[in-house]
């Protein structure tokens, strides 16, 4: 038997693999995408930013004046990328906005990822809970490790 130590493989972030981010427009979600920037650069992986948008539990199906959660999660994602990357985009980031349940997408494109990381609290958060909905969610289900970013 060897003395050398045992290198782990599934204790690391590989080369090369996804790193993927939840944002949802919250201080904490761009600290996140921040932490997830640096990490994806030195770590040579990409970056995905995702927002995932829903209609309220009781949408009547109609639209209230003018009202678009769609839409506004495409302008979540850009004004994050502009505020953390400026107007040029680095090529091993990208974006991606879904529909659903927060926690099941971002759980779901998470599913090869190296890694997922999410703010402790998002928009929706009550004050003085360490984990929101989401993050919790997805620290007990996802099949990645997962970084919670805390607020100040």
């Amino acid at each position: 038997m060897s003395d050398a130590p045992r290198e782990e493989s599934e204790d690391r972030i590989h080369p090369g693999g996804r790193i993927v981010v939840g944002l949802d427009g919250s201080a904490e979600s761009l600290s996140a995408l921040r932490r997830g920037a640096r990490m994806a650069e030195r770590l040579g992986c990409s970056l995905v930013g995702v927002t995932v948008w829903e209609y309220p539990p009781s949408w009547p199906g109609y639209v209230m004046g003018g009202w678009d959660p769609e839409r506004d999660a495409h302008s979540i994602a850009e004004e994050a990328s502009r505020e953390v990357f400026g107007d040029t985009l680095p090529p091993w980031y990208s974006t991606v906005v879904r529909s659903g349940s927060a926690a099941r997408q971002l759980i779901a494109e998470a599913e090869d990822a190296e890694m997922l990381i999410v703010g402790s609290r998002g928009l929706g958060g009550f004050t003085g809970l360490l984990l929101g909905s989401v993050s919790r969610s997805v620290v007990e289900h996802a099949d990645c490790p997962v970084l919670v970013i805390h607020g100040s």
